[in-house]
């Protein structure tokens, strides 16, 4: 098959993962129009600096900086956006979509904050969205809800979503390294940014969330209303302790359907380490999905990286050359721009079991009397560790069974009153392998 007619694919931006499409689009494409029967191609590289592409050896007649000559050619059916953002990013997808563009895009912030509205847009238009690559890298979680889980009522879903903090907290758990030079190491190795803020913040995790809560549930999910914790403020004797007691920290994004609403969080939690979730280290990413009828699914692999994401892509622009995705857009109803807002759980509404550490003077009854206050919020111990320490203040960790997180905070927040309690107490969530109901 030749380079040329009506599939052609136009990609803006040639980054890390524009770089990886376009050299699949160029070094494999023999290949792939051979194993589709396709003959889509790679025609337009946009952006405004191509010194990647030519380090990446993507030819130079492919080169083009005005996007509006790009849309205007009648043999481009799809556009790539892959530059990232908020704000040029929607400005070229808006144009594409307008210009009756299809628009394959890995910008989960974009499609977070603005999804309804875009996708809205291509409905209008009548072509499509194919965001694969918006939510685990190369694992095709997207797909997964959208096609091989239809038969499924989700109940709920727990991923490990962000590849830079899943690495930082397994160099803190299996390396004993701090949350400082685990995030060096991260960076070094290619793995986080020089400005991490997204990743280790949780907001990136949340971006994801709402994106694949809105496609399990067939309801509108608000990314403002989910809580949101990172991992920068962690201390490695937490997750060290942790580990004396059964559990691994992961950083999770959690949606659970209850009798009150979804529940919605981003935050490290601790899960024993006989959980599914607790054996995904490095930079891999995983997300566990249990439906009404199949029960518990996992779908794990590389969630970052130009490989992994351009394998994303290039899936996402077969899918609209074979009319997959516009046939799946067109007929299912459960996308951003056709369902109702969702009901979701107020955080102090969310039940959990907790870790929980106190820095604490060493004077009798102290136990007690923290103990006591638990207790008036209904909140009872399950377990209790303290340490012989030479010095005057030290730290108190115990684990509870499930309490609503509002009846926590308030217990919290009386025991910091008390004199011995020397620092704001330390929460964290435990959460449970989630029991399979299949029918």
């Amino acid at each position: 098959m030749v380079n040329e007619g009506k599939f052609g694919v136009a990609l803006v931006g040639c980054g890390i993962v524009g770089g990886g499409t376009a050299r699949v689009l160029t070094e494999d494409i023999e290949y792939l129009q051979k194993r589709t029967g396709i003959p889509f191609y790679l025609k337009y590289v946009v952006d405004k600096n191509f010194d990647n592409a030519r380090s990446i050896g993507i030819p130079e007649d492919l080169y083009e900086e005005d996007f509006n000559k790009v849309i205007a050619d009648p043999d481009v059916f799809l556009v790539v956006e892959l530059i990232g953002g908020l704000t040029v990013a929607k400005k070229i997808m808006t144009k594409a979509l307008e210009a009756g563009k299809h628009v394959v895009t890995a910008n989960k912030a974009l499609l977070a904050h603005y999804g309804p509205e875009l996708f809205a847009l291509a409905r209008q238009e009548k072509v499509s969205i194919g965001f694969e690559a918006s939510c685990g890298g190369g694992i095709p979680i997207v797909k997964a809800l959208t096609d091989g889980l239809l038969a499924n009522r989700i109940e709920a879903m727990f991923g490990i979503v962000n590849g830079t903090c899943n690495h930082i907290l397994t160099e803190m758990s299996e390396k004993g390294q701090s949350y400082k030079s685990a995030l060096q190491s991260a960076q070094k190795a290619g793995l986080a940014e020089a400005d991490p803020t997204l990743d280790v913040t949780g907001m990136d995790s949340a971006h994801k969330l709402t994106i694949l809560g809105s496609l399990a549930f067939g309801e509108r999910v608000n990314l403002d209303t989910i809580p949101v914790q990172g991992i920068d403020t962690l201390d490695l004797y937490d997750v060290e302790t942790g580990k004396e007691l059964g559990y691994i920290m992961k950083l999770l994004a959690v949606a659970r359907k209850t009798d009150k609403g979804l529940a919605f969080s981003v935050s490290p939690c601790f899960l024993h380490t006989s959980h599914p979730l607790a054996r995904v280290s490095g930079a891999f990413n995983a997300v566990s999905v249990y439906g009404h009828a199949v029960g518990h699914t996992m779908y794990m692999g590389r969630g970052a990286g130009s490989s992994p994401t351009a394998s994303a892509v290039v899936a996402d622009i077969i899918a609209t050359a074979l009319e997959i995705t516009p046939k799946a857009f067109e007929t299912l109803n459960f996308w951003p721009d056709q369902t109702e807002e969702a009901r979701q759980l107020p955080p102090a509404d969310i039940s959990s079991r907790y870790y929980l550490r106190f820095m604490v003077k060493d004077r009798s009854g102290t136990v007690a009397r923290i103990s006591s206050l638990l207790s008036e919020y209904n909140i009872s111990i399950t377990a209790l560790l303290q340490r012989e320490e030479t010095s005057e203040t030290i730290p108190l960790v115990m684990t509870t069974h499930e309490a609503r997180e509002g009846d926590m905070l308030k217990a919290l927040a009386a025991i910091e009153k008390l004199e011995e309690v020397m620092e704001t107490p330390f929460m964290i969530r435990i959460i449970e392998e989630h029991p399979e109901q299949v029918i």
